[in-house]
């Protein structure tokens, strides 16, 4: 039956190469998308709080003649429209926003700072582009209900909460996102980039995004006088040894074919110069696409570490703990080939050839992942959306300067240009997967 299904889809991509795109009218829309725009982006909310955040997205699918639910895992936000019989074509966009205090300089910038829960005050700042992503994703709404006659099936608009922590996702697919509201035959988003020049789009079949895994290590020893480290075992040796080793996995036990990053991002332990501690903490971030990888990393981080703690004299039940965040850890993102080559070809013909981009895929990670590896196996194409302004673009390229990177307090995409770009590419997208 799947291999039935794939190779009439590919009977289908030709066609699609001479497709007319959507004629939009932006100019009457833009305006309004622009002021949404500006507003997210003056109110961010953090991973969890975006409770405001998820009503005016759920106000604005209303408006339009959605079928609204909102609180879905948290503060998501589900819309479906039915327009006939036909394929259920999901798009998704994320919500959150990040603990940046923004120093881009623009006379819009957040403001907006609040108490993490760690009890600090932090600034809060679209940093990652979500604010492009709604905009576009409420602009897209809006263009497939107007032309609602170029296509028949149903529209699943769904907005997700709480993607920079890994968590919404789950949460949305956990209450029966699939099984309450619709299930999708093909899931589609975009994702503002911060080194592509706006009013291009930039798109990879296959693997495009990594598996992303948060590890800590607790690793102990037996403390005592700094000046009498004979009758110690220090754990800052057993650490720096194991940070070491550890790095040994992916240049000498994996195969160089495969992708892999094991970062230890922090390490925390003593207290005063003069003492050894009885206990070190690392955190670590894993990356890779392969899941069997990713397995592979694990098995040997926990193996290496016990290992090195018996070679200090250790006993086994002072052998470091290796503790897995399973609760944030997101699968790679792997663009379905058929139906991104789809997608890719109707968004050449809203925005021309020459501004569809080929890419390569990045280690960074995203939790759209998941909306693919659940057990109806469902196609699913993440595409970027360029986001850097044109003339800063093409400088930085001429003078070989570092661009601000997402998750940067400078990033500022040109909204002026990225947004029209990202309604196009996605209602064009959405039609095609609708009338394939």
């Amino acid at each position: 039956m799947k291999l039935a299904y794939v190779s009439a889809l590919c009977l289908l991509v030709s066609p699609l190469l001479n497709a007319q795109a959507l004629k939009l009218d932006l100019d009457t829309s833009m305006p309004a998308i622009e002021k949404l725009y500006l507003d997210l982006h003056q109110s961010p909310e953090l991973s969890y709080k975006e409770k405001q955040t998820g009503k005016k997205i759920a106000e604005r699918l209303q408006k339009l003649g959605f079928d609204v639910t909102d609180n879905v895992g948290g503060y998501g936000v589900v819309g479906i429209y039915k327009n006939g019989q036909g394929p259920t074509v999901m798009i998704r966009t994320d919500t959150d926003g990040l603990p940046i205090t923004e120093q881009t300089g623009k006379t819009y910038a957040s403001t907006i700072t609040t108490i993490n829960d760690q009890g600090s005050e932090v600034g809060v700042m679209h940093g990652c582009g979500h604010d492009i992503h709604m905009s576009s994703f409420i602009g897209t709404a809006e263009q497939l209900i107007t032309h609602k006659n170029k296509w028949q099936g149903t529209l699943m608009m769904v907005a997700q909460p709480a993607e920079e922590v890994g968590g919404g996702a789950k949460a949305m697919l956990k209450e029966g996102l699939f099984n309450k509201y619709a299930k999708p035959d093909h899931i589609i988003a975009l994702h503002v980039s911060a080194s592509v020049a706006a009013g291009k789009v930039a798109m990879k079949n296959e693997y495009t995004m990594a598996s992303v895994d948060s590890v800590d290590i607790s690793i102990k020893g037996k403390g005592g006088h700094g000046a009498y480290p004979h009758t110690t075992i220090d754990p800052v040796i057993i650490a720096a040894r194991t940070i070491l080793v550890l790095q040994t996995i992916t240049s000498r036990e994996l195969s160089p074919l495969e992708p892999s990053v094991i970062t230890v991002g922090s390490i925390h332990g003593g207290s005063k110069h003069n003492v050894i501690s009885d206990e070190v903490k690392l955190q670590l971030t894993l990356r890779s696409y392969n899941p069997d990888i990713r397995n592979a990393q694990i098995a040997a981080i926990k193996r290496i570490t016990a290992g090195i703690a018996q070679s200090a004299g250790l006993e086994e039940s002072l052998y470091p703990v290796v503790k897995v965040h399973e609760d944030e850890s997101i699968p790679s993102t792997y663009n379905n080939p058929v139906q991104t080559n789809l997608v890719r070809n109707a968004i050449k013909s809203a925005i021309g050839d020459a501004n569809v981009l080929e890419t390569e895929a990045v280690m960074a990670g995203e939790d759209f992942g998941l909306y693919g590896r659940t057990d109806e196996n469902i196609p699913i194409t993440l595409f970027w959306l360029g986001g850097v302004n044109q003339q800063q673009y093409a400088k930085a390229i001429k003078n070989n300067e570092t661009l601000p990177s997402l998750h940067s307090s400078k990033f500022a995409p040109d909204y002026k240009v990225a947004l029209p770009t990202g309604i196009k590419a996605m209602s064009n997208a959405a039609v095609a997967l609708f009338n394939q």
